[in-house]
């Protein structure tokens, strides 16, 4: 026994002295029993793999926790307003610019290279659109404020400086002006010009809004693809085992490929990659003095003006975007996943009822010469319009026998892309990365020092 009490005894001393010692050795700031701090307000929790920080893109959120006593929980469990969320959005909403000055602290050299537009402006410039376009944005915050994923960012509810319509004192030329960002249209295909496909990006669609009928027998490079899916959505439709909730949703998918194979073998479209044209939202092609598919236009960045046509229609509550053709001529590091301007730095002008009748495929020549006569009737501009080189060839419509042929004799073939490989870019030329990471290619000497550096966005969904 007392060998046992010693051995206690032993033990209680050297675990008493061990803890006298750690004490001794631990850092002063360290305190045994720390003090409890405040721990600051959190936003709230959402259930499931959601990055919150990313749920309320560019929102600032401010957050509480209310409470007040209750009943018993069984009792509160049951009652609906025991436990609520309540949002509220507060927006800002913008005002326009609306003189020459304020026009110029977006675009600084806009006032030089167009020193017409002074004269454009009336006592009261700003164009119905812009509260339309405003308008839209807040209506759609109020349909989706119970889907947080859905609302708009920061960057794209404050993605419009202005909209002004103008026009000249002499000429009588009327004018939109927007200032806004540039998002990037990668859509958009044409067997005629490009029989091979260049890549499909996410939310690619393989068609725009403007289009006119084919000229020739080649293909559309997509309509392979969209024929192949209508086949698999009808052969799960004929199986026995394909529920009734999962046939509804495949009927509305039927009869949604049924319809663009059908227009993929009808029409010809503009080339997001080698076409310059711009996006406008829909309200402003419904307008009072409407915007129409094919207008023309400049695009005004830096010092430099580009000729385009309007060559697609987007969503009512977003603006600014034009084809990867003029996005990478503004940045070369412009992807599908990368706008070349993130800042309000880019100035669209669009000359309403300029848009040639029928509706046909590009011609850089003329839209040269189009845009520089316009161009003179609103004063003219100090610099040269931006000059765009072909990089495909024009489509040639497939001939036709003459009357003195044999009945027999067939039509030669349409020129396919094997016939002329060196006509058409390569099939990395629109997308030239794998990948939504943008990476700068290491001899894009011709990147212009003074472009913004491409920041990543997500792709904005056009089609209404």
């Amino acid at each position: 026994m007392l060998v046992i009490f010693a051995a206690l005894f032993a033990a209680i001393v050297y675990r008493w002295v061990s803890l006298e010692r750690l004490q001794r050795m631990a850092p002063p700031e360290i305190s045994t029993t720390p003090t409890p701090e405040p721990t600051p307000t959190r936003p709230p929790v959402i259930t499931g793999k959601l990055d919150t920080g990313k749920l309320f893109n560019g929102i600032t959120l401010h957050s509480t926790v209310e409470t007040v006593p209750g009943a018993d929980a069984t009792t509160e469990r049951n009652q609906p307003d025991s436990y609520t969320l309540d949002l509220r959005l507060q927006a800002r909403v913008p005002s326009p610019n609306k003189t020459i000055e304020e026009l110029a602290k977006v675009s600084p050299q806009l006032p030089t290279l167009l020193p017409g537009l002074a004269s454009m402006i009336s006592s009261d410039p700003v164009s119905p659109l812009y509260a339309q376009l405003y308008d839209a944005k807040i209506r759609m915050l109020r349909e989706n404020l119970v889907r947080l994923d859905l609302l708009l960012s920061r960057h794209n509810f404050f993605d419009c400086q202005t909209v002004l319509q103008l026009q000249h004192p002499q000429s009588h030329r009327k004018a939109l002006v927007l200032q806004a960002d540039m998002d990037v249209d990668a859509d958009g295909s044409d067997g005629d010009r490009m029989p091979v496909g260049t890549g499909a990006p996410a939310n690619f669609k393989p068609f725009t809004s403007y289009r006119w009928p084919k000229k020739t027998s080649g293909p559309n490079p997509y309509l392979a693809g969209t024929e192949d899916t209508l086949k698999r959505a009808e052969d799960e439709y004929a199986l026995a085992t394909t529920t009734p909730v999962r046939k509804r949703d495949l009927r509305n998918k039927i009869a949604e490929l049924r319809a663009e194979v059908g227009t993929l073998k009808k029409y010809s479209f503009l080339i997001g990659a080698t076409d310059p044209f711009i996006v406008v939202p829909g309200a402003f092609t419904h307008a009072n003095e409407p915007v129409k598919l094919g207008d023309y236009a400049l695009v005004v960045f830096g010092d430099s003006i580009y000729p385009a046509i309007v060559g697609d229609v987007g969503p009512n509550d977003k603006v600014g975007e034009a084809s990867l053709r003029i996005a990478k001529q503004i940045n070369a590091l412009s992807t599908p996943y990368n706008r070349p301007v993130s800042d309000l730095k880019v100035t669209y002008i669009i000359f309403p009822g300029t848009a040639d009748k029928p509706a046909d495929s590009p011609d850089l020549d003329k839209l040269q010469a189009r845009c520089e006569a316009l161009v003179k009737e609103i004063g003219g501009a100090t610099v040269p319009l931006h000059h765009w080189e072909k990089i495909i060839p024009s489509p040639t419509p497939n001939p036709t026998p003459s009357p003195s042929s044999s009945p027999n004799a067939t039509a030669s073939p349409a020129p396919s892309a094997s016939g002329t490989p060196s006509a058409f870019p390569s099939p990395t030329f629109a997308f030239p990365i794998s990948s939504p990471a943008a990476t700068a290619p290491a001899n894009s000497t011709h990147a212009s020092m003074s472009s913004p550096a491409a920041t990543r966005s997500p792709i904005k969904k056009r089609k209404p």
